[in-house]
């Protein structure tokens, strides 16, 4: 499967692209989402600690880390889902505790495991929830629906269903074109492919790639799949125990000697340079 507007040549070209020249942050750019300092505490639970991090306005940066490393804390902090205990997050310049939250949460398209869609809407009122809360004219929602909809390879019939008449994938498109709806500049992704079938998931990764290739969001990325980061990624940003390792291109990442990053490299395998250049040769 893929997206409607190339096959796989123009696939192959898009991707090279993509590779060919990583969004890296330029000298002296300001970033789009910035992390200064910031700690999160539950409890006696420390979830961050002096975290500090910065994503660049086209990126794809992937948070990499094991499960409780304090991944989807990080991209919740960004969207005030949770409030840090210390420190600030910048957002466009500005602390987001200073944005209306409701303005904030609208200009970042979220995107979770199985998609999260309402069940009792057709997957066309799905993916026009935030325009139509944002009050956008009926016939203007129906296009943007029916765009996304094509960008996403999903047909015009699939309007008409409900979630649960979707296979996994097709739920995990009907996500990313709602987030995509409102067209925001930031997208937040936790884990959206994890609980895919492996063919379905190299799908969905290529066509993200595409994706991405043409709308230039900039993307924050959790998974704790290697394999996955070193293929989607800009640059790799490693957690562990709610800190931050170190941040990483791909190609940085698997000849790194940093200690966590070189048990990453063993635990994974090997093939792991192949798909850190992906596209690139």
């Amino acid at each position: 499967m893929q997206i409607r507007s190339g096959n796989v040549v123009a696939w192959d070209c898009a991707v090279k692209l993509r590779y060919a020249g990583r969004s890296m942050p330029e000298p002296g750019s300001t970033p789009v989402i910035d992390f200064r300092d910031v700690s999160f505490r539950v409890g006696q639970t420390q979830v961050l600690s002096s975290f500090s991090l910065q994503v660049f306005k086209g990126e794809t940066l992937v948070l990499l880390g094991r499960s409780g490393s304090g991944k989807t804390t990080t991209l919740k902090l960004i969207n005030r889902l949770v409030s840090p205990t210390t420190g600030e997050i910048y957002v466009n310049g500005r602390p987001n505790t200073k944005v209306n939250v409701t303005r904030l949460r609208r200009g970042i398209g979220y995107v979770i495991q199985d998609a999260g869609l309402f069940p009792h809407f057709t997957v066309e009122r799905n993916i026009g929830l935030v325009p139509s809360i944002e009050s956008w004219p009926k016939e203007r929602i129906h296009t943007r629906t029916h765009e996304l909809m094509e960008l996403l390879g999903l047909s015009p019939e699939m309007a008409t269903r409900y979630p649960h008449q979707l296979s996994g994938g097709q739920r995990q498109r009907v996500g990313v074109a709602r987030a995509l709806a409102a067209d925001p500049e930031i997208l937040v992704m936790d884990e959206p492919f994890a609980a895919l079938d492996p063919l379905t998931r190299d799908d969905l990764q290529r066509e993200f790639l595409l994706l991405q290739q043409r709308l230039h969001k900039t993307v924050v990325f959790v998974t704790h799949d290697l394999r996955e980061a070193l293929r989607l990624a800009s640059r790799i940003a490693l957690m562990e125990a709610g800190k931050l390792v170190t941040v990483l291109t791909p190609q940085e990442f698997v000849k790194s000697t940093d200690t966590w990053v070189a048990a990453y490299v063993r635990a994974f395998g090997d093939g792991l340079e192949s798909a850190a250049n992906r596209g690139a040769s």
